[in-house]
């Protein structure tokens, strides 16, 4: 199983990102766009791994309370077009601690540097005479109160991603 960990996005982020896409797509840019239900934010890549239970233990064991993320600016890496996340002490520190409860339970996942972005295109296309178009978008913002563990399967029509466990946020009361 090719398994990862996100934060799941509400409609408004989802349709706010697709308004972008569109905008993009309108623009000449053409690429593999992400499907509109496949958007989220990945805390950790697991990859291929068959027990997605002992993951789900690991991620109970790292509390959190509900807390906002914010959608601000764009970037890229290489032909990868992404939205970007902003400054988030919160998000970082629950990822650090989701990462090693990941590392101490033996389950293997991608160790590059938290870079947290919601990835628009893959293998972006455009008129390099022109440059990549200009997108300007309000930030937007969302609560996170649930962290959800994902099964990712390659289908005819692309990635088909599919929530198979979640731990939900608790409040601060409920942390003490």
């Amino acid at each position: 199983m090719r398994l990862f960990i996100a934060i799941r996005l509400n409609d408004e982020i989802r349709s706010e990102l697709a308004e972008i896409q569109s905008f993009l797509r309108n623009r000449g840019v053409s690429g593999n766009f992400t499907k509109l239900e496949n958007l989220h934010l990945t805390l950790a890549f697991i990859g291929e791994y068959a027990d997605p239970e002992n993951v789900l233990e690991a991620m109970r064991g790292v509390p959190f309370a509900p807390f906002s993320i914010w959608l601000k600016g764009f970037g890229s890496f290489g032909d990868l077009y992404w939205r970007r996340i902003g400054e988030n002490e919160t998000l970082s520190a629950y990822v650090k601690r989701l990462r090693r409860a990941l590392a101490e339970s033996g389950i293997p996942f991608d160790r590059k540097k938290f870079s947290p972005h919601i990835t628009l295109i893959r293998r972006a296309s455009f008129d390099k005479n022109r440059g990549f178009p200009g997108v300007s978008a309000p930030d937007a913002s969302m609560e996170v109160d649930r962290v959800s563990l994902m099964r990712s399967d390659r289908a005819k029509s692309g990635m088909v991603y599919t929530e198979i466990g979640q731990v939900s946020g608790l409040k601060e009361e409920e942390l003490r």
